[in-house]
């Protein structure tokens, strides 16, 4: 079971590998989940994220992701499964699934229909009262969408939730500096003592630096050292030696996401990067993501040559 104390470091949404017929490649899911673990500085790995090519999954192949990922880091981590669902019955029904295949934790995601048609406080509340419900000896971990969002939740909101003794996490990704500061300072008012991850993978060191605990980031199951190197650094408060990872990081960033917010687009980019640096031996992604051209794929090489990581 996880602990707030597993909450504070470095936490990689995890890829998803598929084999050629887009399959889910257990034994290579398995390689990439243990290869995580072998980091110091990881202190859990998330499954079904949108770096895990989430919604190409169904119901089924979600919990078997988790099943994988958790038997094979058995007694070294906790994993944390995300929900990605239309309603609180589904929701229900998926965290019942993630907490049967091994889950610590649930990550849970705004249902989608949120961001076409809004939402209000109490169906945010109702939604994690009834995922509580469903397991209620798991964590909750609550997902924060970009503030440009029709999901993107108030600061009063974040303190209400942060006030709820289930919720033990927030993985904040509002891509507006002024609103994740307002609500950093609404949630630790509201209580201190949870955890609040940067997801802003795309800008690291200046979301790192606003007091937050971490990082739950997809770009940390492609580049883990790296990030947790950063993070070492900000911890330290040694500016020069994080500005310096930071710059390795940046051309990968910059190949990876393009100046952009994460993408689908953007994880095949980092899956094949990926399979650039050898850490996966195939870089499928499922339709209608599309796979990199040559053109970014040679950007790929760039950046990870740079950084002393290409293998391929």
């Amino acid at each position: 079971m996880a602990s707030i104390a597993n909450y504070r470091g470095i936490i990689p949404a995890i890829s998803c590998p598929f084999t050629p017929d887009h399959r889910i490649d257990e034994p290579a899911l398995r390689k990439l989940a243990s290869w995580l673990a072998d980091h110091d500085g990881v202190v859990a790995v998330m499954t079904n994220g949108h770096t895990g090519e989430v919604f190409s999954l169904t119901p089924a192949e979600r919990a078997q992701v988790t099943r994988i990922v958790a038997d094979e880091l058995r007694g070294r981590l906790p994993v944390i499964s995300s929900l990605v669902c239309e309603g609180i019955a589904d929701a229900a029904e998926q965290a019942r699934m993630a907490r049967e295949a091994g889950a610590a934790a649930l990550d849970v995601m705004p249902p989608h229909h949120w961001l076409r048609f809004g939402f209000t406080s109490g169906h945010a509340l109702q939604y994690f009262q009834a995922i509580h419900q469903a397991a209620p000896d798991l964590d909750l971990v609550c997902h924060v969408y970009p503030a440009w969002t029709r999901a993107a939740y108030s600061s009063q909101l974040l303190a209400d939730l942060a006030r709820l003794p289930y919720v033990q996490a927030f993985k904040v990704g509002q891509r507006d500096m002024n609103k994740y500061a307002r609500d950093i300072q609404a949630m630790r008012e509201a209580n201190p003592g949870k955890a609040i991850l940067t997801c802003h993978d795309e800008y690291l060191l200046a979301s790192m630096v606003q007091g937050v605990d971490g990082a739950l980031v997809g770009f940390a199951t492609f580049i883990p050292q790296l990030i947790i190197d950063l993070w070492e650094a900000v911890k330290a408060g040694d500016l020069r030696r994080a500005q310096a990872v930071q710059a390795v990081i940046t051309p990968l960033k910059d190949a990876v996401y393009g100046g952009g917010e994460p993408t689908g687009e953007a994880h095949a980019r980092m899956k094949m990067g990926m399979y650039l640096a050898g850490v996966l031996d195939d870089a499928t992604v499922r339709p209608p993501t599309e796979s990199p051209d040559e053109q970014e794929v040679q950007a790929l090489r760039a950046a990870l040559q740079q950084a002393g990581l290409l293998k391929r």
